[in-house]
């Protein structure tokens, strides 16, 4: 079931001689990028993560909108974060991560900057925070995964999971402040105050962030190919990715897990009311910031636990295992309306399910395609959370508006989508991937790891 690759074109990874090795970075300095990169995540995390939180707002000031319109403002969002990235991925592997950045964080401040103080309209917002935000994010988040899986290639499920990790960590810091900050001072006003701050931080580490020199890997590392996480020893351009099965298969995954992890995402809100639980205050706070900061907890939590055990006990199993579990607690969410309680215990365990699914993605596709044209190569994969979107966003909001706005249907849709995932990702993709790999060891020159 493999397809033939040839390797015309393809950049094998070379083994360093002891002088480039002398040379390597000291092991301090790729932590220190990846600490700077999970910063970055942390801000850029409320793009995603907050947008529910301004959208009783945006009802209010918009009145006579339904709200599947204003959902469709996540939905060109996510479409900009992802769709135009493989192309911006591959401006990164050409000229770096810090000019991209740059860009990407000019454009995240003034998505919400603009936003928060101009729009007048829901169309407006669709240029402001879906189209501007949303592609300042995309630059942003895959120049950062793609580093991480440059600095990391003997830990790429630790690293892409502790950088996906500051994803989810920001939304677990900051959803109470920015909610705290709309009640004192309007949706609008408390939008362009944290793109203004978000933007700034952004752009000084940008300055800080760079790739490690062309060829360079960990001194000592050498991946052994009868471990439960295999490795090709081929650096795939896109073009060549696109040609393989591995990727189309982890596209599709990613479009089924994205589906209910999203929807729950810009539309708890919403989710609340249809379970009549949007009344609830805990410890003063609204319970939807409330249980917006414990999945993020959740999120955060679930990048390093499933990246490290995918480490261990490799992708595919992991992704049996947790697409399996999302499922289960997707599907609770249709068994717990009127209750408070629930509501804030089977939603940060969805996103325990949903949380990894970057990690896991993001360290396949460089054990898959290589490190090189890393950012290119997620870009594409990450493209298959935009195709995602429109069903998420104002897809879920359509079909629960034809059930009198119960969210039900769309989580039945959900939770199937995720069983089909895990089993896709253990039954298919794990022998393709094994197939492909065992042909490029075979035609690897000698001395070149596998």
């Amino acid at each position: 079931m493999s397809a033939e690759i040839t390797d015309e074109g393809a950049l094998p990874l070379k083994t360093p001689t002891a002088s480039e090795v002398a040379q390597a970075p000291a092991e301090g300095r790729r932590w220190g990028m990846l600490i700077a990169g999970v910063a970055v995540m942390i801000l850029l995390s409320n793009y995603q993560y907050c947008f529910t939180l301004f959208t009783p707002g945006m009802k209010q000031q918009f009145t006579g909108v339904p709200y599947s319109e204003i959902a469709l403002i996540f939905s060109i969002f996510v479409l900009f974060e992802t769709w135009p990235v493989p192309v911006v991925g591959g401006f990164i592997d050409r000229f770096g991560i810090r000019k991209l950045m740059l860009i990407g964080s000019v454009m995240v401040g003034a998505g919400w900057i603009g936003g928060g103080l101009t729009a007048t309209s829901v169309f407006q917002l669709y240029i402001w925070y879906g189209l501007i935000a949303g592609l300042g994010c995309g630059i942003i988040y895959v120049a950062v995964v793609g580093n991480a899986i440059r600095w990391f290639p003997d830990r790429r499920g630790l690293a892409a999971g502790i950088t996906a990790a500051g994803f989810g960590g920001g939304s677990a810091l900051t959803p109470i402040p920015i909610s705290l900050t709309i009640q004192s001072v309007g949706w609008g006003q408390a939008m362009a105050i944290w793109g203004a701050i978000q933007g700034a931080v952004i752009f000084l580490l940008a300055l800080y962030l760079h790739a490690p020199e062309a060829g360079w890997r960990p001194a000592g590392w050498n991946p052994a190919p009868d471990s439960h996480v295999v490795q090709t020893s081929v650096d795939y351009t896109w073009s060549q990715t696109l040609r393989m099965p591995e990727f189309w298969l982890l596209y599709f995954i990613h479009f089924l897990i994205s589906f209910g992890g999203l929807m729950a995402l810009g539309n708890l809100s919403e989710i609340a009311r249809s379970l009549h639980v949007q009344g609830t205050t805990i410890l003063g706070v609204s319970i939807v910031a409330f249980a917006a900061t414990a999945n993020g907890i959740s999120s955060t939590a679930s990048r390093i636990i499933w990246g490290v055990a995918s480490d261990r006990i490799g992708r595919e199993n992991t992704m049996l295992i947790v697409f399996i579990l999302e499922a289960g607690s997707i599907f609770a969410v249709t068994q717990i309306a009127g209750d408070p309680i629930l509501f804030v215990i089977v939603f940060p365990l969805v996103f325990f399910g949903y949380g990894q699914l970057n990690t896991l993605l993001s360290a396949t596709t460089g054990d898959l395609f290589g490190s090189s044209h890393a950012s290119a190569n997620f870009g594409l994969v990450y493209t298959g959370k935009g195709a995602a979107a429109l069903f998420s966003g104002w897809g879920a909001a359509a079909i629960a508006a034809a059930f009198a706005g119960s969210f039900v249907a769309p989580f039945y849709i959900a939770a199937a989508c995720d069983v089909l995932a895990a089993l896709l990702a253990f039954f298919v993709l794990k022998p393709i991937a094994r197939a492909t790999l065992a042909k490029a060891r075979q035609r690897a020159p000698s001395g070149t790891s596998t």
